[in-house]
């Protein structure tokens, strides 16, 4: 990892820059692929997973033997796991639902406001060689508690035509009520526009590489709305003498393992701890079976020395981490002081790796930088807020006029009349 000492300001910008690839680099890909499939449906989907996946499938709707031979190769103890996490995820998410808030903001007039369910959700879930079962978990358990009725699962196929195991029993296990065989962009289009065997869904969840990143914001040109741009994995780390450098490495390791593009950054007060860090992380890489992308991954990363914790806050608000871990003795001021970060983790023994598995908190986060500006997944993600109201011949009087002054001056003379003509009609009577 690159090391930098009390780096100027203006040098912040480019030294927090993410490994990524710009929009316009694959934005012509993905738009070929969507037109694709918007008018040829499967034949385009089945095109596509033979070249990017190498596997030919008739049918590419999930089974209910399927589901049933995958949950019989799932550990017991895997299974024990998943539930854990379940119902901590659960309690988490429930005590997110919130009443229904009514006022009368004038007498005879009352306005109130309800959550709805999005009824047709679409879950993404890379596969590959870190199939991401434990994000079925993180989006198809609040889509249930908030009452979406149609939940869709695109995760794409290994060699052999299948997902892995634990994805599709985690899946029934939430109450997924299709899984499709269908990975990458084309995943995307599918559920953007629907096809035979894929239908059409209202928003689009799930976190996946920057080619995803790119279909779900196209996606939203046909009015499918997306949880957020989520891309690369990314994590942060604050610390200062009271943090253990081998923890801080396990930490940042665990995000470095996630892909090529990733990214992390250790941001410390302590010049002894960044030295230390970078020698655990030496030692700890060696020993991961995934070392080649930890590897590269931290090629992109950084250890950042600043000399105080006020300088540390403000780098760590521009760069807007998507996980943020606090290792300090005075951990309240970053605490308090955070306003840019997609999920916070507090004290020596509270890995980034407990939110992405079994604490209960949302691991689908803003990466890139818009943990400025989005928030990560919670049950709100899969609601919307209605709005009514009911006046009465009283509220109408009191509120009438106003309405008319108002329309009038903005050149809404129809707006003026629905008003009008409902004050002559009490007048007369």
């Amino acid at each position: 990892m690159n090391t930098f000492y009390d780096p100027a300001r203006e040098e912040w910008p480019e030294l927090l820059k993410r490994p990524t690839q710009t929009i316009g680099d694959i934005e012509a890909m993905v738009k070929e692929i969507f037109k694709e499939v918007q008018s040829k449906g499967d034949r385009a989907i089945a095109k596509y997973t033979s070249l990017f996946d190498g596997v030919v499938l008739k049918n590419c709707v999930v089974t209910e033997a399927e589901i049933a031979a995958a949950e019989a190769l799932v550990p017991e103890e895997l299974k024990a796991a998943i539930g854990l996490a379940k119902d901590n995820i659960e309690k988490f998410h429930t005590a997110q639902k919130t009443a229904r808030v009514s006022v009368t903001t004038a007498e005879g007039i009352e306005c109130w406001q309800e959550k709805r369910a999005i009824q047709k959700i679409g879950l993404y879930i890379p596969g590959g060689t870190a199939p991401l079962f434990s994000t079925v978990l993180m989006l198809a358990v609040p889509a249930g508690i908030a009452g979406s009725s149609e939940v869709v699962l695109c995760s794409p196929p290994d060699k052999q035509g299948n997902i892995n195991p634990a994805i599709l029993y985690t899946a029934k296990l939430c109450g997924v009520t299709r899984i499709v065989k269908v990975g990458g962009i084309q995943a995307i289009a599918g559920m953007t526009f629907g096809t035979e065997q894929i239908p059409q869904v209202y928003k689009i969840f799930g976190p996946g590489n920057q080619y995803v990143t790119v279909a779900k914001q196209l996606a939203t040109q046909f009015g499918v709305a997306i949880d957020m741009p989520a891309g690369p994995s990314e994590l942060l780390v604050v610390a200062d003498d009271s943090a253990r450098a081998d923890f801080v490495a396990s930490d940042l390791l665990s995000q470095a393992e996630h892909g090529t593009d990733s990214q992390v950054i250790l941001v410390s007060t302590s010049r002894d701890l960044i030295e230390e860090t970078a020698k655990e992380i030496a030692a700890q890489i060696g020993e991961l079976p995934r070392k080649k992308i930890a590897e590269a991954a931290i090629a992109n990363s950084r250890l950042i020395y600043l000399s105080d914790k006020e300088k540390a806050l403000d780098l760590i608000n521009s760069y807007g981490p998507e996980h943020f871990i606090i290792c300090t003795s005075d951990e309240q001021f970053y605490v308090e002081g955070i306003i840019n970060a997609g999920s916070v983790f507090i004290g020596n023994y509270t890995p980034e790796s407990a939110g992405d598995y079994a604490s209960g908190t949302n691991h689908t986060l803003p990466t890139n930088g818009y943990a400025r500006n989005y928030s990560g997944v919670n049950l709100d993600s899969f609601t919307k807020s209605v709005t009514f109201q009911k006046i009465t011949a009283e509220g109408i009087r009191r509120i009438g006029n106003a309405i008319e002054i108002m329309a009038e001056a903005e050149g809404l003379q129809a707006h003026k009349n629905a008003v009008t003509l409902r004050l002559k009609s009490l007048d007369n009577n």
